[in-house]
């Protein structure tokens, strides 16, 4: 039995809701045809994979925001193809001619990178059998019958002037639409005709074949003998083309990474840095909202519980989110805090001595009242409780520890993200390598930008080698900021 992606994630946010998780954060690193499908799923569906179960922008890294990343994918979804297509001034290059011939397929037009991508996506995972245009006569369109079928039977001269020199030549879609120009004026028109060309006959009883060209992607025709179980091929590409094509469009005009020729300057950095922001945004989370709990009898009291510490100071108390406590009807008070400090103790190892003994807001109270007369079937309450622990709760309170470090990157971060930092070497604070402009392998010493320029204030800053000076930027994203100095300090990285 084989289970897709989406089969796996379906039952994970089936479980996460049937054991009434709060939030769940995910991290996208997922992979489609060898392509970071983050960036590619954006960019047709304006949101993560992860989007179809409810996954919205969690953190992003290198100090990113939920409105930079809304931002970068509206940039690259409505790129607009003309500035890539084809415009009559020097030679036609490959991405010229796969978008052309995706926009000759498409039933509908194609105006920006995001409607050819999503063709592209559909073709995929279209089966060969469903591959076919649609009859004329079942489409809304700007001409008569008569009109289209003129067209057709100009098209259907030149191929059968093409196969009296050379009965196996095929002829390009181009080399028709040129051929017919200069007496259709309409150029629409005669795309159209084109798209519902193949199978046609031709009046010696020959019938029009079409093909994709998986060379030079581009659309042939030729006629060919009309026989039983005749087919008229296909002017689509095959799967394993499509695939190519998809991955060298995405990896030419959208890839950060790669070199873009063909483009302006500030278009290619435009793409570049959203393209960027979509890589940096990995984290996605899901918050499962309290009102989607379903209880099992309508008629239990739900209470979602607060809990304060009496034993500990106000500034070293940790702040947990509440948790909610389903009761009976008939529940007293000593069975909620029963069933408080239970849950606590379980789902916390700072609490796991934790003992709720009170109230907050109802003064002294029998622990035998009934609830229902305190707070009726759903609400929230605070508990007041203890939890004696030899060391202290702050051992327990963050998974990364209890070390005091310092994160305060150039390009906003102020904690840590996951991506590689380093510490400066002089104060201590950490930064993202890649904000440093630091490499895979980093320098013996290291340190940062502040601590630079208030060195050279105080005294002159001593001239190192050009082998190890860096220059110093004052931008962050994708420009260096670090310099060589001369302090013989070790340095972590995180």
């Amino acid at each position: 039995m084989h289970l897709s992606g989406s089969d796996l994630i379906g039952f994970w946010d089936r479980l996460c809701a049937a054991i009434s998780v709060r939030k769940v954060t995910v991290m996208d690193l997922s992979k489609k045809f060898g392509l970071d499908y983050r960036l590619l799923h954006a960019i047709t569906n304006g949101h993560s994979w992860y989007g179809n179960w409810g996954y919205e922008f969690g953190t992003g890294c290198y100090g990113l925001t939920k409105e930079a990343y809304k931002k970068a994918v509206d940039t690259l979804s409505n790129l607009p193809l003309s500035s890539f297509s084809f415009q009559g001034r020097g030679p036609r290059n490959r991405v010229h001619t796969v978008i052309s011939l995706y926009q000759s397929l498409a039933e509908t037009e194609l105006l920006t990178i995001k409607d050819l991508f999503s063709f592209l996506l559909k073709l995929v995972n279209r089966k060969p059998s469903q591959h076919e245009f649609t009859s004329p006569i079942n489409i809304l369109v700007s001409w008569t019958r008569n009109e289209v079928e003129e067209v057709q039977q100009a098209l259907i001269k030149v191929l059968l002037a093409s196969s009296a020199c050379n009965k196996a030549k095929w002829a390009t879609r181009r080399t028709l639409k040129g051929a017919v120009s200069m007496r259709v004026r309409s150029s629409e028109l005669v795309d159209y005709s084109l798209k519902h060309l193949p199978g046609k006959l031709a009046a010696n009883g020959m019938v029009v074949c079409s093909r994709c060209n998986p060379t030079s992607s581009a659309v042939e025709f030729r006629l060919g003998p009309f026989t039983n179980g005749f087919t008229s091929n296909s002017s689509y590409p095959s799967k394993e083309q499509v695939i190519s094509d998809l991955t060298f469009l995405f990896n030419t005009i959208i890839h950060p990474e790669k070199k873009f020729s063909y483009r302006p300057k500030i278009m290619r950095k435009t793409i570049a840095d959203s393209a960027r922001t979509l890589l940096d945004c990995k984290q996605f989370m899901k918050n499962y909202e309290a009102d989607h709990v379903i209880t099992e009898t309508p008629t239990d009291i739900k209470l979602w519980c607060h809990v304060e510490l009496s034993d500990h100071p106000k500034e070293d108390q940790p702040s947990p989110p509440p948790e909610l406590i389903v009761l009976p009807i008939d529940a007293t008070v000593d069975d909620l805090k029963n069933e408080v400090t239970s849950a606590f103790q379980e789902v916390y190892a700072m609490y796991k001595r934790f003992q709720a003994e009170e109230l907050l807001g109802y003064g002294k109270i029998s622990n035998l009242y009934t609830l229902k007369f305190l707070f009726g079937a759903n609400t929230s309450v605070r508990i007041l409780g203890k939890c004696p622990t030899k060391h202290g709760l702050s051992r327990f309170r963050k998974e990364r520890g209890t070390e005091e470090w310092k994160v305060d990157c150039t390009c906003g971060a102020k904690d840590d993200d996951g991506e590689k930092m380093l510490a400066c070497d002089t104060c201590g604070v950490w930064q993202h390598t890649r904000c440093a402009g630091i490499g895979s392998s980093a320098p013996s010493k290291f340190e940062c930008r502040r601590c630079v320029s208030s060195y050279m204030k105080t005294k002159k800053y001593p001239i190192s080698s050009s082998s190890e000076t860096c220059k110093l930027k004052t931008s962050c994203r994708d420009e260096a900021t670090a310099v060589a100095c001369n302090i013989n300090v070790n340095f972590g990285v995180r």
